[in-house]
């Protein structure tokens, strides 16, 4: 957990299950969206009762909760916006994380015990830019992705006490300037800046010539083709020691449409890796490829450490068709245990005699066979084919709550 001197770790959640995963995983807080006014529109995100009981949960377990509200607003979108603040007034969350100088100003005058957050969308890269904010009374400015730790650093000296400064350290990276993409609008009739992105930055692009419409020259680093707009994504686990000596108050993973197998073993990894170092950062040193191996245990693209050493070159874009590599299928989580079986909500199909491992929170993962199946009414079944089917699990063993249960393959 957080020492005094470590910064937050703060995760993403896309519904309640998942949520509850990041909490035993180790987040000291969790950011959510509701169902309008955040850049995830194509999330599950939660509604006004998902978000009470978020935020019930997370604070008996000692963890904060953050709502993303950060849309670029149009005049239509105010008096939405308005009363959606109204109603989070009385949810209680910790903090609003907004982007609108606008929705700043209506959230300070309806709800100004809430904390404020400035979103990354905002465009925050130099410290007039976080004095401004702080002067009307943001409590933290989330780093635009264009820094680098040297101007972090620059930024941390010279704000008042009481300033926080939030950084991404893990996920996709966008291609454009701190997020702001037309592509979507443009191409798909969907704004990404109201949430709605349709991430064309990952599609596979080819080069026309003026004269010759119709013929499709491919643009390639191989014969498989390029994916020209297409970033690695960000992972700052190596360069835990360099984050803490930028004074940063809060690590933010990025990951809002990710499932529960991503969410526990980012969140493992990167708690691990921060309370080692704070006890003993030969620990921490020893332990890196740990880290990295329960990382790559989920669907991820290569890795890049962004502009946080320096502009990156070509070397952070992923020019193959084979962008993600998956090694193992998330089968579910534990949602407890009946007559000495694990009852789960199956994600993934797997059969009688699979290996699983069921991911713990302290590392220890657990590999077993699946002995039995069985349905909710006590009937066998040799294979769980039917996704979000309640079925109960013989492996010889039990597992907590939400924890996660994952195959290889």
């Amino acid at each position: 957990m957080r020492t005094e001197n470590s910064p937050e770790l703060l995760v993403p959640a896309s519904d309640l299950e998942t949520l509850k995963v990041a909490v035993k995983y180790g987040a000291d807080a969790v950011y959510i969206g509701g169902e309008a006014y955040g850049l995830r529109a194509n999330a599950k995100n939660f509604s006004n009762e998902d978000i009470k009981e978020a935020v019930d949960f997370a604070h008996e377990n000692g963890v904060k909760v953050y709502v993303t509200v950060n849309i670029l607003a149009h005049n239509g979108d105010l008096i939405g916006v308005r009363q959606y603040l109204k109603e989070l007034k009385k949810l209680k969350p910790d903090a609003l994380i907004i982007a609108d100088p606008g929705i700043f100003a209506i959230a300070k005058e309806i709800c100004p015990e809430i904390e404020r957050h400035i979103s990354t969308q905002a465009n925050n890269t130099n410290i007039e830019t976080f004095l401004f904010w702080y002067n009307l009374g943001a409590r933290r400015v989330v780093c635009a992705r264009e820094l680098s730790l040297k101007e972090i650093a620059e930024i941390r000296k010279t704000l008042p006490e009481g300033a926080e400064i939030e950084c991404f350290v893990h996920g996709s990276m966008c291609i454009s300037y701190s997020g702001r993409c037309l592509l979507s609008n443009l191409m798909a009739g969907r704004d990404a800046n109201a949430g709605d992105c349709t991430h064309p930055c990952r599609w596979k692009y080819c080069v026309v010539e003026e004269s010759r419409p119709g013929e499709y020259m491919p643009v390639f680093e191989n014969d498989r083709g390029t994916f020209i707009f297409n970033s690695k994504d960000l992972c700052m686990i190596e360069y835990i020691p360099e984050l803490f000596n930028a004074r940063i108050d809060s690590l933010k993973i990025e990951g809002r449409m990710k499932n529960p197998l991503y969410v526990a073993l980012v969140t493992r990894a990167y708690r691990k890796a921060l309370d080692d170092f704070s006890k003993n950062p030969e620990t921490y040193l020893s332990n890196i490829d740990t880290y990295l191996e329960w990382i790559m245990g989920c669907t991820r693209r290569e890795f890049t450490t962004g502009f946080y050493f320096g502009k990156p070159g070509p070397e952070s874009q992923n020019y193959g068709e084979s962008t993600y590599y998956k090694e193992y299928t998330y089968l579910g989580c534990a949602s407890g245990n009946r007559d000495g079986l694990i009852e789960i909500v199956q994600k993934n199909k797997f059969c009688v005699g699979d290996e699983i491992e069921i991911i713990m929170p302290d590392g220890n993962d657990i590999k077993s066979k699946v002995k039995a199946i069985y349905d909710e009414r006590g009937n066998s079944m040799e294979s769980a084919p039917h996704a979000k089917q309640r079925i109960l699990v013989d492996v010889s063993v039990e597992a907590d709550p939400f924890t996660v249960i994952r195959k290889r393959g």
